[in-house]
C-alpha cells in the first residue's frame, strides 16, 4: 500500500510531530483530545475547532494561519476514501478482515441488545489501549458510537 495522499499541510504536520519526537498521545494531551481524533486530523478525517487549531499551531511550531487556511472555518473533510478496499497494509488488513468475520456477529448482538439501527460514527468516539500480558501486549480497541434506531414512515 501506498501512503495516503496527504495535503502539504498534513505531511508538515507529521514531518512536525517526527522532528519533535512527539507521539500522537502527547500532541492529545496539549490540544485536549483523544490520541486517535488527533491522528484523525492529521489524516485529514476530522475538522479541529478554532481552539484545537491554535493549540496545535502551539504544538507543532506551524503558524496558526497555515492551518486555518487549510482546516479553518471553510473546511469539511471528505471522510474515507484514504485507502483503496481491501487495504494492502497488513494491520489495516486485520482491522477489515475483523469485520468481515466478525460484523454479522457484531450486528446480531447490537440489534439483540438494541433493537434495529446503527451504530454512529458521527456521535462516537475510539480509544486505543496496550495492555500487557505474558504471552504478549494486546491491542485493545473501543469503540463507543451512540446507537440510532431506524424510524418507521
Amino acid at each position: 500500500m501506498t501512503e495516503p495522499k496527504l495535503t502539504s499541510l498534513q505531511s508538515r504536520m507529521f514531518a512536525a510531530k517526527t522532528l519533535m519526537k512527539l507521539s500522537f498521545e502527547s500532541i492529545a494531551e496539549a490540544i485536549g483530545c483523544d490520541e486517535v481524533y488527533t491522528a484523525s486530523i492529521f489524516y485529514g478525517q476530522a475538522k479541529p475547532s478554532e481552539e484545537v487549531i491554535i493549540k496545535l499551531s502551539e504544538v507543532l511550531n506551524i503558524p496558526t494561519q497555515h492551518i486555518m487556511e487549510d482546516m479553518g472555518d471553510h473546511y469539511y473533510p471528505n471522510r474515507g476514501g484514504l485507502m483503496s478496499m481491501p487495504p494492502s497494509d497488513p494491520l489495516l488488513y486485520r482491522l477489515f478482515e475483523m469485520m468481515l468475520v466478525y460484523g454479522y456477529p457484531l450486528k446480531a448482538v447490537i440489534t439483540e441488545k438494541f433493537g434495529d439501527g446503527i451504530m454512529s460514527a458521527i456521535d462516537y468516539k475510539v480509544h486505543v489501549d496496550k495492555i500487557k500480558s505474558e504471552k504478549g501486549d494486546r491491542v485493545k480497541i473501543t469503540m463507543d458510537g451512540k446507537f440510532l434506531p431506524y424510524k418507521e414512515f
